[in-house]
């Protein structure tokens, strides 16, 4: 059904665009204010939408990897990068959107950080990403082992802060920043995996490519977090 898949593609790139996009809007502008929540909002729904329609294109990709990538031959290569891979990182990045909401909106409540469903997505991710990897020793590419490795860290640390007992009060605030960074990282990821085996075929499995949105985005979360300890020194005013 290559034509679903090209329909679920569409979609996904159309929801990409806003959230590359939009990710960089809640960046630049006061954390916490009109213009930061608008942000965010255009950005959380856009990769809800690019998430949902990843693991789509992950399904199909494995149960008919030819079919959906004419002109590639390798069947099993391509269940495991568009298939298997792809399936663990719109997991990956629905939950981590998810942990960053959350984060604000329980703010006052961290008990609910540890309802049911919560807890669950991240045992689901945690559970693709040694899929993943397992995929990638078998296949002998390293590319998927290196980003399962994101799924053990994100979740691990995740699960933690869900279940400590008794959080300080502003301990949200670096939670959701570094939630919804990881995210963004995980949406330029999640591009270079795709966007670059079609435009720049030859370097679509370079490391260094894919890992430039990790590096730029624990910039961003270091930057933040620094200012965070700033503001939160005695004597010290936002």
């Amino acid at each position: 059904m290559p034509w679903l898949f090209t329909l679920v593609l569409a979609v996904h790139v159309g929801a990409g665009i806003v959230a590359l996009a939009s990710f960089w809007g809640a960046v630049a502008t006061r954390k916490g204010g009109p213009a930061h929540r608008r942000w965010g909002a255009a950005f959380t729904a856009a990769i809800y939408a690019a998430g949902y329609m990843a693991l789509g294109m992950g399904l199909l990709s494995l149960r008919w990897p030819l079919a959906m990538h004419p002109g590639l031959t390798d069947e099993a290569l391509y269940r495991g990068l568009f298939g298997w891979m792809m399936i663990y990182l719109a997991l990956l990045t629905i939950s981590m959107t998810r942990y960053g909401l959350k984060m604000v909106a329980n703010k006052r409540d961290h008990a609910a950080n540890r309802h049911w469903t919560m807890v669950t997505l991240q045992v689901a991710v945690l559970v693709a990403a040694v899929n993943c990897a397992v995929q990638g020793v078998m296949l002998r590419q390293p590319l998927m082992v290196g980003v399962s490795v994101l799924g053990f860290g994100t979740t691990l640390t995740y699960l933690a802060y869900m279940f400590r007992p008794d959080p300080a009060r502003g301990d949200y605030i670096p939670e959701h920043l570094k939630a919804m960074v990881a995210t963004g990282i995980a949406a330029y990821t999640a591009f270079l995996s795709v966007g670059l085996v079609e435009l720049l075929p030859a370097h679509a499995f370079n490391p260094v490519l894919w890992a430039l949105p990790t590096v730029a985005g624990m910039a961003i979360i270091v930057h933040y977090l620094r200012l965070q300890r700033i503001q939160r020194r005695p004597g010290v005013t936002g």
